[in-house]
């Protein structure tokens, strides 16, 4: 196989690995991939952790080493993460915005500030309220919809962690 067959095919498998705290979205669909590098029998990839100090990194790291191993047998598989370039919510693509949504956490929208209503995934009513800045994780906010009587998470805008 050729090194850029072989990049894609690893590219694709890791792309489709799920997201262990938000299981709906692949990581590929979270824009955490950052790089796949073949070099001779060795596979270097690097992905961007959606925060510092993310507790899912040891299982995504894991689980990435699987998915590549699978596409690429023969190969050395080096998982590093870093954190030299960003990652934000401008990185997540419309099917994993769509697939936070079905899990009933309010992908990020424009730019906004955090107390600005945000639609409920549950109604889509704006009737909504910041109920707490401080999430599950860094990078979610607890919201709560009035029309709905529902609670909700949101992802943090980007710049808002």
């Amino acid at each position: 196989m050729s090194t850029t067959t072989i990049e894609l095919a690893v590219r694709d498998a890791i792309a489709r690995v799920k997201d262990p705290e938000i299981p709906v979205v692949t990581i590929g669909d979270l824009g955490v991939i950052e790089h796949v590098i073949v070099s001779g029998d060795a596979i270097e990839i690097t992905l961007l952790p959606t925060f510092v100090g993310c507790p899912a990194l040891d299982v995504i790291r894991a689980d990435v080493e699987r998915a590549a191993r699978e596409a690429a047998p023969d190969t050395t598989i080096t998982v590093r993460f870093t954190l030299s370039i960003p990652w934000t919510t401008d990185r997540i693509t419309d099917a994993g915005r769509e697939a936070l949504r079905s899990f009933g956490i309010a992908p990020p929208g424009e730019p906004r500030l955090l107390q600005i209503a945000v639609p409920c995934p549950n109604c889509g009513s704006r009737d909504t309220v910041l109920e707490s800045a401080f999430g599950p994780t860094a990078c979610r906010t607890i919201r709560y919809c009035n029309a709905c009587r529902n609670p909700f998470e949101g992802f943090k805008p980007k710049g808002e962690r």
